[in-house]
């Protein structure tokens, strides 16, 4: 079977049902809050909109602070087989994501979405690196005995929840994480119709049979979607050769977009927008204990979307491991990737994704 075809058969199964054979299934998690469904689109924006200086008063912005939703991301996580820090100020912000309304979706407890997100101690820019889902590699054991063999890396977030998750990414990139955020990309509809609609550049024109509304067909170039139509986009797998992998890119792309135009669509100069726009979307957030949107807003009020470089990580292609259709990593390239990000050496980091 071609590699192309591989991936196809991989991206048309759930991530968890592939990997969860000979392993106890948990139980399907309580759904969350609606509002976990865009934590990292309020995070980014949220920094955007204290660098832009709308949020007038501190005690304001505090506020929004206390109202996020925290979740015990490092429970159990044992300290020493933790990678070290090597570069204090330098921070790694695991962000997990799913779909729980996307049409295909029939498993509970899933991540399609993993993004190592690294911020320079300089916090002049961001590096966003995503992870297949199908990626294979080992997996730590949970503390519920499941694990601790080879799969591919979703499997994790089944298995032992956020905490799993932790230890496998960082057992697979060697960089220490510091912080989680998780998001349901469902909830781009609400935002981006909140923002009026945003502008995305269609690399390729395609029909997509997985829409809500059944079928839509995306012409090729820039045009303007509003949310139901960009979530489709970035949806979309099986009309594309390499699948989760333009998946992946056309997330990237509605993530840009969205940062682009919360910056320039008035949203940070009219003080109604503004107040309307974060209370909306203000218990939307979930993240770990530890983290401070209020510190982070702070020492990244001069991020813009210019500053933000999306890549994925290196892989070798795709084949299969038995009965499962798996992505292989690169191990020379993204051992090179990671250590750059151990090092905070940003140049490297993006000599490294070819930017």
């Amino acid at each position: 079977m071609s590699d192309r075809h591989q991936l196809a058969d991989s991206d048309a199964r759930s991530g968890v049902s592939d990997v969860e054979a000979g392993e106890p299934v948990r139980e399907k998690a309580p759904r969350r809050r609606r509002g976990r469904r865009i934590a990292l689109i309020v995070l980014l924006v949220m920094v955007l909109l204290a660098g832009g200086g709308a949020l007038a008063g501190g005690l304001y912005y505090r506020s929004v602070d206390k109202s996020i939703e925290r979740v015990d991301a490092f429970e159990g996580v044992p300290e020493e087989s933790r990678p070290q820090v090597e570069v204090k100020g330098a921070m790694n912000i695991m962000i997990l994501g799913s779909d729980s309304r996307d049409p295909e979706s029939t498993g509970g407890s899933r991540s399609d979405t993993i993004i190592l997100a690294h911020l320079p101690k300089d916090r002049s820019s961001a590096q966003l690196i995503s992870i297949p889902r199908d990626t294979w590699t080992a997996v730590p054991k949970s503390k519920e005995g499941r694990g601790g063999r080879d799969a591919k890396i979703n499997a994790a977030y089944a298995w032992g929840g956020v905490p799993l998750m932790v230890q496998t990414v960082e057992k697979f990139s060697g960089v220490r994480v510091d912080n989680v955020a998780m998001v349901d990309f469902a909830g781009f509809k609400e935002i981006i119709d909140a923002l009026g609609g945003v502008e995305i550049d269609v690399e390729k024109g395609f029909t997509t049979n997985y829409s809500l509304i059944g079928t839509r067909t995306f012409k090729k170039g820039r045009q303007t979607m509003d949310g139901a139509a960009a979530l489709d986009y970035a949806r979309e797998r099986h009309a594309f050769p390499d699948g989760d992998f333009a998946r992946i890119r056309h997330q990237q792309q509605v993530i840009k977009a969205i940062l682009d135009k919360a910056a320039s669509g008035g949203v940070m100069t009219n003080p109604a927008k503004l107040n309307s726009f974060v209370r909306a979307t203000s218990n939307s957030v979930a993240v770990d204990k530890s983290l401070s949107l209020v510190d982070l807003a702070m020492e990244m009020r001069g991020l813009r979307s210019g500053n933000l470089t999306f890549f994925t990580c290196p892989v070798k292609g795709t084949g299969r491991v038995g009965s499962e259709s798996v992505v292989f990593p690169d191990p020379a390239r993204a051992k090179t990737l990671f250590d750059a990000v151990r090092r905070d050496s940003v140049p490297e980091i993006l000599a490294v994704s070819g930017k």
